[in-house]
């Protein structure tokens, strides 16, 4: 079973600026077949409440879709940013890419 996942990297510092366009680009994959969506963060430096904002909409918006939003490779400021506001429990973090196939496509 190929299951279709969809990786968005992210880099740099991540705010009000371009949280919007985060958002998009994330809910832009609602028009393929993709069901997963893995945002990787290996190369954010910075993530402030309003990027967090994009992300739940984004992951409220695939869900809804049938469509499963993931990350990866958090920095310990986003990790410290998802703990304070409980999102650690709401998304599935994985440590690296790497990690995330391993644990999915066992599953497959």
């Amino acid at each position: 079973m190929n299951q279709q996942v969809q990786v968005i990297k992210l880099s740099g510092i991540i705010n009000t600026e371009n949280s919007q366009e985060l958002r998009e680009n994330i809910t832009h994959i609602l028009n393929s077949d993709t069901k997963i969506v893995l945002v990787d963060c290996q190369d954010v430096t910075f993530m402030d409440s309003s990027a967090l904002g994009a992300l739940v909409l984004a992951f409220k918006t695939l869900r809804a879709a049938g469509t499963k939003l993931v990350l990866c490779s958090i920095n310990e400021q986003v990790r410290i940013l998802f703990e304070l506001t409980g999102m650690d429990k709401v998304f599935e973090i994985f440590n690296s890419q790497d990690e995330f196939n391993q644990v999915i496509f066992a599953k497959s």
